[in-house]
């Protein structure tokens, strides 16, 4: 029975795990992607004008792509199809291929066909839907959990619309609960539950974006709040789930007040001290990777050109604790810090940055000179594209006198390297060019 058959009776429903009793019915009742479904969104409009194009959604697990998949079905009345891309090949895909023209031809209804984990496709499977795509035969639905720039092939991706759905908030965790804790019919408002405040925000918090995850977090802790007649708390969710109790949640003061101690103590030298912050976090629950991309940022926000290894240190570090996972990787991070700590320190890259930006903002789109253009043909070779361009590597220095800015901001200056690490010997480098350019 497809477990988006809303007509199932309430019996074989109550059977089902909460996540799948508690999938949206109307495209209303979709939260946390307003983006994409909201009024005047692009597939929003689709719907209501019954033009429903192919589409690949590209989210995390949890965010709500399959459900997604099975509301536009529904709301545009079409003829719903769908398979995993773990579990089935080109003989599947020829069925439906095969169903789609007898819907067509007798029905008169358009075929949905949705694909789960349509990157588990190889080439040919995915060429195989190509040209019923193009002449509408079949409307794809394809989802995936990785980036479809790499994962899905070009000829397909050019016939598709990517729609990126976003981890869900902790906020929009939170209202999916409480509506699973109030529905009577497929949730738990038939249950008599108590369950205190804090324990449902560290469940939103835990799920960590996933609706699929609280959900099922949610059941475990009624079944086991009701085997045991007591109500949910923040201390027994986290025994029953076998998850730390979050000490602060991902959205309050005390989670920003320790990243930030964190990033201070790194900028500001001081080893102990990172140290020190990076266990309170991890002590506290906090996710480690979402330590680690503020470390990567650091290194090229206060680090950069002054020791161009820290990047590659807090790269390193993150990769070696999604290799080990917890507590080994842990370490990692700990002997990211103390590097990152005691690093040279330069924003100069980073100010920089910033510059160039306001000064875009400010002039807009100028155009390149004509001697750096691109000239693939000739005309553009007539036009003057490519004419006076001096090759660098020609040159006994590697290094030609020319300009390179557009010609109204030709004397504008960004970077500033300083007299710290890496940056000093760029600096001395930089001086023997412009002295060069001086003498040209």
């Amino acid at each position: 029975m497809d477990l988006f058959d809303f007509n199932a009776d309430r019996q074989t429903r109550a059977h089902r795990p909460l996540a799948e009793r508690m999938r949206p019915r109307r495209l209303d009742d979709f939260m946390g992607q307003s983006h994409i479904t909201g009024p005047g969104a692009l597939l929003r409009g689709a719907i209501e004008s019954n033009r429903l194009f192919s589409v690949i959604l590209w989210g995390p697990p949890g965010c709500g792509k399959t459900t997604l998949a099975h509301l536009l079905a529904n709301e545009t009345d079409s003829c719903f199809q769908s398979f995993s891309a773990v579990l089935s090949g080109i003989k599947d895909i020829r069925k439906v291929i095969d169903e789609a023209r007898h819907q067509k031809q007798f029905n008169h209804r358009r075929m949905l066909l949705f694909v789960d984990e349509i990157h588990r496709f190889n080439k040919a499977q995915q060429d195989a839907f190509l040209q019923h795509v193009e002449t509408g035969l079949i409307t794809l639905i394809g989802a995936t959990t990785e980036n479809p720039s790499f994962e899905v092939i070009s000829a397909l991706l050019s016939r598709c619309r990517v729609l990126t759905l976003k981890p869900l908030a902790a906020e929009t965790i939170q209202s999916i609960l409480q509506r699973a804790l109030e529905d009577t019919e497929n949730g738990l408002g038939s249950r008599q539950l108590t369950i205190e405040p804090q324990a449902l925000r560290d469940l939103s918090e835990w799920a960590d974006g996933d609706a699929r995850t609280a959900l099922t977090g949610l059941e475990l802790a009624a079944n086991a709040a009701r085997a045991e007649n007591s109500p949910i708390t923040a201390k027994a969710l986290a025994t029953w789930l076998q998850r730390k109790s979050l000490r602060y949640d991902k959205s309050g003061e005390e989670h920003f007040n320790l990243i930030s101690a964190l990033h201070k103590s790194m900028r500001g030298s001081d080893p102990d001290a990172a140290l020190y912050w990076l266990e309170r976090m991890l002590t506290a629950g906090e996710d480690p990777l979402y330590i680690v991309r503020r470390m990567v940022r650091f290194a090229s926000e206060d680090i950069g050109n002054a020791d161009p290894i820290a990047l590659s240190v807090a790269l390193n570090a993150m990769q070696a604790y999604r290799f080990l996972g917890s507590p080994e990787g842990d370490l990692a991070l700990s002997q990211a810090a103390v590097y990152l700590a005691t690093a040279p320190k330069s924003n100069r890259i980073y100010t920089a940055a910033k510059q160039a930006k306001a000064l875009i903002k400010k002039t807009g789109s100028l155009e390149a000179p004509l001697h750096i253009r691109n000239a693939p043909t000739q005309l553009m070779r007539d036009i003057g594209y490519g004419a006076g361009y001096q090759y660098a590597h020609d040159s006994p220095d590697a290094y030609v006198a020319q300009q390179y800015l557009p010609e109204e901001i030709e004397s504008e200056r960004f970077y500033h390297p300083s007299e710290r690490g890496y940056e000093k010997t760029i600096k001395q480098r930089m001086a023997y060019w412009n002295e060069l350019k001086n003498r040209s």
